[in-house]
């Protein structure tokens, strides 16, 4: 495991994610929601014509629905996310000489902006900030970016550096690949091996987003480093929202015709995800899982993200600037 240290300049590490609802009720989720679904950088449409869709038909509809599926997953510590982040921080804190390690959400809490001004009012002046979206995506750690550079103009006297993505990095590879060999050391392996990324809309990588060549590439890094070829990997997008066309194949309709073609058991991991959450726990182990059996499949056999392993811990610390 690296050692990093820093002999004068107090240093701090910031691992950023997504964000959680507060709890899992509507009026929870309808504040969470309304915060991630007023980014520009999440919905591209003039704020005049999507706020009014949002507050009066989007949140009204979605909120209650949202707040069941949480439900499902929620653990006693909260939204899984939200625990798995802080248990990571926790686990880093142990393993990195000279650093402090804190968790922090781009939506929700503990937020981005209080974090990073709670380490400058402790007297930190060189903070690094990982989003951790393996895969870079105007979408995600974009509006990182959009923090950063305020909370960059906001605190001149502190360094703020970015790591902008780890798709094919050499640690991080080996500890998926790790992941699955237990999987199967443990269960023996599925018919298939799935690969489910979150989906984006295909315009904006028309428009130059990287995020779909990044994650073919965490693919192709991931079955090299557990000894496979990438045809025998199945790649595919799930948590499509609207109407228009996003990347596809899509992770829903590739699992009903595996099971239309009487494939049964069905390994599935989702290496854009750092640690475990609603799309994870809930919509593939819960919704796809029931529609893979209705369409003949037997057993859709989900690998856990790595979450606050310290093999997780481990890998991003060696993205960690020296």
């Amino acid at each position: 495991m690296p050692a990093h240290t820093h002999a004068s300049t107090p240093r701090a590490l910031v691992i950023v994610n997504l964000g959680t609802p507060a709890a899992p009720t509507a009026e929870a989720v309808r504040t969470y929601l309304r915060e991630f679904l007023t980014d520009k950088r999440v919905v591209q449409i003039p704020h005049f014509i999507w706020k009014p869709l949002l507050n009066w038909l989007i949140l009204p509809r979605r909120s209650p629905a949202v707040a069941e599926k949480y439900a499902e997953i929620w653990m006693p510590e909260g939204s899984p996310l939200l625990a798995y982040g802080l248990r990571l921080a926790a686990v880093m804190n142990a393993r990195l000489t000279g650093w402090q390690v804190r968790a922090a959400m781009r939506y929700g809490e503990p937020a981005l902006t209080r974090v990073v001004q709670s380490l400058h009012e402790e007297g930190h002046t060189d903070i690094t900030l990982l989003p951790l979206y393996p895969q870079y995506s105007t979408t995600t750690t974009g509006s990182v970016e959009d923090a950063v550079a305020a909370l960059q103009a906001r605190f001149a006297d502190t360094r703020l550096r970015l790591i902008h993505d780890y798709h094919q990095h050499p640690a991080w590879a080996a500890a998926i690949a790790q992941s699955i060999r237990q999987h199967w050391a443990t269960h023996g392996r599925g018919e298939k091996l799935l690969f489910s990324y979150h989906g984006i809309p295909e315009r904006l990588v028309r428009a130059g987003d990287p995020y779909a060549a990044q994650c073919e590439a965490s693919t192709a890094a991931i079955a090299a480093a557990l000894g496979i070829g990438r045809d025998e990997i199945l790649l595919t997008y799930q948590s499509r929202f609207g109407r228009e066309r996003w990347l596809q194949p899509y992770t829903l309709p590739t699992l009903e015709q595996l099971g239309r073609e009487g494939v049964k058991q069905v390994d599935i991991i989702c290496p854009g995800f750092a640690v475990d959450c609603l799309e994870t726990l809930e919509e593939i182990t819960l919704q796809n899982a029931e529609a893979f059996r209705a369409a003949g499949g037997a057993e859709l056999r989900y690998i856990p993200c790595l979450n606050d392993s310290t093999a997780h811990a481990d890998a991003l610390a060696a993205l960690l600037p020296s």
